[in-house]
């Protein structure tokens, strides 16, 4: 658990190194206003942040424990793969955190891998040409945390404008309440919610 104060030593860091907002928003599992409010250190003046940080550090330290979320993320898709009656051609990870559990998914369903990486500043991103490619191919996108969806969204357009077709769009962890991503259906293991008044 982090404190106001931790927090925004921790994004100033990561400032000092070079990184966008956005990108540090991914690394400490935070929304890019958030880290936008942060930097600018408006806490110091206002408390109330609507924003809840997730953590899964412990998880993500051991192979074993990705691989077993991993399990959980497959389980998922073949219900939704069952009820929607869709076959699937290739897992995409988006970067950095969604790669190792759509590795371990491609690996568990023996389908092709694909890896696409937002673009920090701009509306578009770009798919690893060391990887499968998107053209005519059926995907899940798996990441590790929704928080605005915009990654998610960028990703689903990027996808479409090259050919391929989105069938779900899974994440350990949605700060969404919506169940669907620009008409693609999005599950998570887990929900954060805001409850309460400001």
């Amino acid at each position: 658990m982090y404190s106001l104060d931790e927090l925004y030593n921790k994004a100033l860091q990561l400032k000092n190194k070079g990184m966008s907002d956005k990108e540090i928003s991914t690394e400490l599992h935070l929304s890019v206003n958030t880290v936008t409010w942060l930097l600018a250190r408006d806490f110091t003046k206002q408390k109330n942040v609507q924003d809840v940080k997730i953590g899964w550090r412990s998880v993500g330290v051991y192979g074993n424990r990705i691989a077993n979320l991993s399990q959980i993320m497959l389980d998922i898709i073949e219900e939704e793969s069952a009820d929607g009656d869709y076959e699937t051609d290739s897992i995409l990870g988006i970067t950095v955190n969604g790669i190792p559990y759509a590795t371990m998914i491609s690996y568990f369903l023996d389908k092709e891998l694909i890896i696409y990486k937002p673009h920090p500043s701009r509306k578009d991103g770009y798919f690893s040409s060391n990887f499968a490619s998107v053209k005519g191919k059926k995907i899940i996108v798996i990441d590790d945390v929704c928080s605005t969806g915009e990654t998610l969204r960028r990703t689903i357009k990027d996808i479409r404008e090259e050919g391929g077709e989105v069938k779900l769009a899974i994440v350990i962890a949605s700060k969404m309440q919506e169940d669907e991503i620009d008409g693609v259906r999005l599950r998570s293991l887990f929900r954060a919610s805001l409850i309460g008044k400001e």
